[in-house]
This record gives structure tokens, sequence and C-alpha cells, in this order.
């Protein structure tokens, strides 16, 4: 078949999405279909067609209000589904896998919006997915991001093309909701965990448009559990990428199964380089629920009607191929379960990375230049998009653990101190853990840094903190009232990223414990030399501080760092200094 110019293309398509507004109930139809997809109505326009729904399938669709935003909007969710089964009770009961759909997490993408009130529409209307509802259950969330949704504006996204007007990337609070998961910050995110906590949804699908650079590619499809989660896991979650991948390449779509961002920023020859995400993502944090998460993101410089479509085709794919396999894959993510909770004492990878070897691909371009710029001086890429161009480039997707850590052989302990706002963010995630009584001399494990780095600049609020060091055997005492945080449970890797101190998206690593590591005591200049010279009478210590003073110059000439190395050995100096407050236990404590 002849490839359709771009703008014929686009007429054609916006053509055959309006077409059906005038055979169908204009009460379940959005601002967006009734202008042929070159608006997106307000947030108000969510619970109006919320409503709708329900009164138009009232056996089939509940609609729900699983929060309320900072600025006081309710957050609000349709449940669909024909079995019968309109509550999170009644699906667990009847084993039906749930399917969390979400729009709008970025709230200028908000082509999942448009393209599910689209899809459920036809879904209902036995026109898409047909008897996929009588085997499954669609939550819906056509925005997740409420506030950012109201902050409309012509040119909220300037690396996109359409709708007119849209919202903001980020809340009220200025939260990015997509690297929220693990720390969960925004009053938005906390609503979504519980939500999720309830449904417990099998598959959960993050709808998106990207941002970068210009190419013929109109959607990527990322799934995890793929290259990372439960072995057992990872053939459903390939399944259901590579199966929706070949449904919308049916369709005439041009899919990725990796996010075309390239290696080296504004370079095409550089290629692209796939990888399993943080959990502060979405389809990097379902993994570690022993669940599926599915990244959408269809390609920015597309028009908004193409977009629609692609992603309202994509969701259809998802409820069929669910509804199909939905059983078999319960199974998967059930044994996952039970294989999470023997953890204990085995390494767990906490990343991933693609190894330096690549494979070239063809991928599709445009023809383009590279030349310095006249306005800024560096060098420029300039697309052609009238010149469609076959690139030959590296693609590294050759994916392997890059640190991994031994799970402990009991759980994790979490000294009183700390025990209620980190109780807090446990019970957003569903862990399960307990308070303890006081004990003394415990035997257990603590992590000591040799070495920390804190950002130079904030990250989400927070000020990032990197450490290296080691979990050795130590002897502690537990106050009365610390949390013990069993590995044997399902989230025993959702634990680990919360509580490893090498995990990117760990409670230390986005400095919740920075305190722990500063110092807060300190000694005198003129008390530090007396100590010094009291100290010198050792002959161990004065021959390690003349051996020091020969072997590093940079120490030799700095009087701060040569105090410091008697005050370190001074029964003064804060011995909690650099010591990670969670412990490690082998053993249950009482």
């Amino acid at each position: 078949m002849p490839r359709l110019p771009f703008r014929l293309l686009f007429a054609t398509l916006s053509l055959a999405l309006s077409l059906p507004v005038a055979a169908a109930d204009t009460a379940l139809t959005t601002v967006s279909e009734r202008s042929g997809f070159l608006k997106t109505g307000r947030y108000d326009e969510v619970g109006a067609l919320c409503d709708a729904f329900v009164r138009a399938y009232p056996k089939s669709v509940r609609c729900v209000s699983f929060g309320t935003s900072p600025e006081g909007r309710p957050m609000k969710a349709l449940v669909a589904s024909t079995s019968g089964a309109l509550t999170a009770d009644r699906a667990r009961r009847r084993g039906l896998p749930v399917v969390l759909i979400q729009g709008g997490i970025h709230a200028g993408e908000i082509d999942g919006k448009d393209a599910g009130f689209l899809a459920l529409r036809e879904v209902l209307e036995g026109k898409a997915a047909a008897g996929a509802l009588d085997k499954l259950v669609w939550v819906f969330v056509p925005v997740f991001s409420v506030d950012g949704h109201e902050r409309f504006g012509a040119w909220n996204r300037p690396n996109q093309r359409g709708p007119e007007e849209m919202g903001w990337r980020t809340t009220a609070q200025n939260y990015n909701l997509n690297r929220d998961y693990v720390k969960a910050d925004a009053p938005e995110m906390q609503a979504m965990l519980r939500l999720i906590e309830e449904w417990d949804p099998l598959v959960t699908v993050d709808l998106h448009a990207t941002n970068g650079a210009q190419f013929e590619h109109d959607i990527s499809i990322q799934v995890e559990p793929v290259h990372a989660g439960d072995a057992g896991l990872r053939e459903a979650g390939t399944a259901l990428r590579d199966g929706t991948i070949a449904d919308l390449a049916q369709q005439g779509s041009l899919p990725l199964p990796f996010y075309p961002s390239f290696v080296t920023y504004d370079d095409p020859t550089s290629g692209f380089e796939d990888g399993v995400p943080p959990p502060r993502f979405s389809h990097g944090y379902f993994l570690l629920r022993n669940r599926i998460g599915m990244l959408v993101e269809t390609h920015s410089w597309k028009e908004y009607p193409v977009r629609v479509r692609i992603t309202r085709n994509t969701i259809v794919s998802v409820l069929e191929r669910t509804a199909q396999n939905g059983g078999d894959w319960l199974r998967a993510a059930r044994s996952a379960d039970t294989a999470a909770a023997a953890l204990a004492g085995q390494p767990a990878a906490l990343t991933w990375a693609a190894g330096p070897s690549a494979r070239t691909i063809d991928f599709r371009g445009y023809a383009y230049t590279r030349t310095p710029s006249e306005v800024s001086g560096a060098l420029m890429t300039r697309y052609d998009e009238t010149t469609p161009q076959i690139w030959q480039v590296p693609l590294r997707d050759d994916i392997q653990p890059a640190i991994s850590v031994a799970a402990p052989g009991a759980g994790y302990i979490v000294p009183a101190a700390h025990a209620a706002w980190v109780g807090e963010k446990l019970r957003l995630h569903g862990i399960q853990f307990r308070r303890t009584a006081a004990q003394a001399g415990a035997a257990v494990e603590t992590y000591r840094a040799s070495k920390t780095g804190f950002a130079g600049q904030s990250v989400e609020g927070h000020q990032r903190l990197s450490v290296e060091g080691a979990w050795s055997r130590d002897s502690r005492d537990i106050g009365n009232g610390s949390l013990f945080v069993p590995i044997a449970q399902p989230k025993a890797r959702l634990v680990m990223a919360l509580l490893e101190p090498a995990a990117p998206d760990s409670l230390l690593a986005w400095g919740a414990f920075n305190n722990a590591f500063e110092s807060k005591e300190y000694m005198e200049d003129y008390v530090a030399e007396q100590v010094a010279r009291e100290m010198l009478e050792d002959p161990a210590v004065k021959a390690a501080f003349e051996q020091r003073l020969r072997e590093d110059k940079a120490f030799a000439g700095d009087p701060a760092a040569r105090l410091q190395f008697f005050y370190r050995r001074h029964p003064s100096w804060d011995e909690r200094y650099n010591l990670y407050p969670v412990m490690r236990t082998d053993v249950a404590p009482r």
C-alpha cells in the first residue's frame, strides 16, 4: 500500500475520528471528539462524563472519587465491567484481573484522557474489545494530575503538536508525579497508591506523549517485568508488550519497544539505549509489586488526532489481551508473590543497566543536518519532515543487573525515632510491618558510609544523597516501638527498594536520612591541639600520624584534616556519624 503524504493522512484520520460523533450519544463524547480532536476539555468535563457513563450504563460503570487535590478538586475514576464486579472486593472474589489505565500524570500530555473516554464508549457499545469487560475490570483515571490539568494554556507543551490548549507538566505544588511513586510526597500520589492498594491491578498502563527528536515512529511501548523482576512474570510482561506492538503495527503504526531518547542529546548517530527504570517511574514501580506496568509514549510531533487514535488502539489492545490471557497472568503474579516472600538471603538486583555491546537497527527517521547555530553557537540538529530516511544506528539492549544486594535473613529494623514517618510510607505501599519491644544488644547488621555525596541541586524538593559503604555485623540496642519490616512478604523487592541504601529511590537516596550523615558536634581547635599532643604519646597513634603525613601531601598541608585525625580517635567523636539508622537482622525481634 503506498504511503499517504502526512497532511493527507492527517486529514483522513481527522475525518475518520469525527465520523462516529453524529451517531453517538453526545453526552458520552468529549469536547475533543466534537472538535475533531483539535481541542481538549477542561477538568469539569471529567466529572460530567463520569456521571453520564453511569447514567447510560448503570450496571456496567461506577464513578468514584478516590482523593482530593491540594486545590480542592475531586480525583475521579471510572470502574467498568459487565461482569457485575464493580468493587475491588467483588473483583478479588471473582478472580478477575484488574486493568488500571491512567491519563494525565503529566497533564500537558493529555492524549490518554480523550482516547480513554473514546475507547470506553466503544467498548461498552460493543464496537471494540468485544466481551473483554466480561472477563476483567477496567479502572480508568482520565486525569491523574488534576490541578496541573487546570493550569491551562496554549504553549504549555512547546515540543508538541496539539491540542490547542492543554495542562501543565507538574502539580500545583510543582511535583512531577512520575518521579513520585516510591517517595510519595504528593497528595495526589498518596491517593493513587491507596487506589492501587485497594484494587491491586494486574496491569497498569500510564499514558504519555514524548519529548525529543523528530522521526516517523509514532509510539513506544515499554513494559516491566520484561528485563527485570520475577522471571515467571517476565513472560507475561513480554507477551503483553509484544502483542500490543503487533496489534499497533497491524493497524498501521510504527511502534517501538524502547523509549526513543538519544544516548547523546540531540545526536541521532549516538543511537538508543534500553533499560529498566527506577521505581520513581510508574513502569519501574509495579514490577516491585510483582505486577505489570506499561509506559505508553505517543510521539509528540504527531498531530493530536493521530496520537489520540493510536492511544485508543493501545487501550483496546491491552483490554483484549488481558481478557484473553489475564487468568494465566494472574496465576503468574501470585506465583511471583510467593517467590518474593522467599527472597531472604538471596541476591536481589537494585539497578539494571545496558551492557556496552550494541546492535545496529534500522530506525525510521527523517533527513537532517547538524550545523552550528547562529543563535546559541552550539551544534544543532535540523530535521526535514518531508524526507523520510532510514537511520542505521546502535541500540544497546543487553540489560543486566548493575547493583545487587543479598536480601536480609529476616528483615529490617527501623528505630523508634523514625518509626512514625517511615511507618506512614510503608502503609501507603501496602507493606507489612509491626512494632517491636525493647531489646538490648541485639545481633544486627549496620551500614556505615565511608563516602557521602550530597547533591548540589534540589530535586523534587529534596537534596538527594549518594553513599558508599557496606553492611557489617554489629550489636545494637533496639528501642521499644521500633518497626520490624519482614522480608518474607510479597512486596519484598519493594521493601528493599525503600530501605537498601544503594537503591536509587530509597528513602536514604531521596535525602530522608540526611541528618544521620551530617556532623553535629565538634571539638574546638585549641582543644584538639591539646588532645593531639596527649594522643601522640601513644606510639601506635604517633606512627599512624607520621605515616599519613609522609604518604598524603593533601593531608599534610591541611591543618583541619590533621586535627580531625585525632578528633576521630577521641571518645568524644560521634559514633553514630555516617551510620544509617535502619538495621538489618537475620532473626525476627520480639
